[in-house]
């Protein structure tokens, strides 16, 4: 890893970050340059490189290089935290008020792991309150 982190981002920030900046909250905006600023830094779960791939197979991002390399920019930008034995146990344990997508618990998981606080416009994450959330 190298750096420690400070926030982690949803799936759909970090396609947000590559292609919709607009679409970002001003708080979570301020979050992300504030990360980027300090020794801190920004986090990604490694299941966010395979929902990347997911939205490239399925046309839902468009990108002007082949998928290994955009995938090979985005590791280079954040920090990839692996799914472990403990982020599989966290995941499973979430509250019912929690999301079931299976990668959605697996992001929450991380975070809550990794003590990190996850930057998500998702709705239902923020509103379980099972993890501390921006945006």
């Amino acid at each position: 890893m190298g750096r420690p982190l400070l926030i982690l981002l949803d799936t759909h920030v970090v396609v947000w970050l590559a292609f919709e900046e607009s679409r970002i909250s001003p708080k979570a905006r301020a979050a992300i340059d504030q990360a980027r600023q300090t020794k801190g830094g920004l986090g990604i779960s490694d299941v966010t490189l395979y929902e990347l791939s997911m939205l490239y197979r399925k046309h839902k991002i468009r990108i002007s290089i082949t998928l290994e390399s955009f995938l090979s920019d985005v590791e280079k930008h954040f920090a990839v935290l692996p799914i472990t034995g403990r982020v599989c146990v966290r995941a499973s344990s979430l509250p019912a008020t929690y999301p079931r997508d299976p990668f959605d618990r697996v992001i929450g998981a991380t975070a809550l792991v990794e003590g990190l606080t996850l930057i998500t416009a998702d709705g239902e994450i923020r509103k379980s309150h099972a993890l501390p959330t921006i945006w």
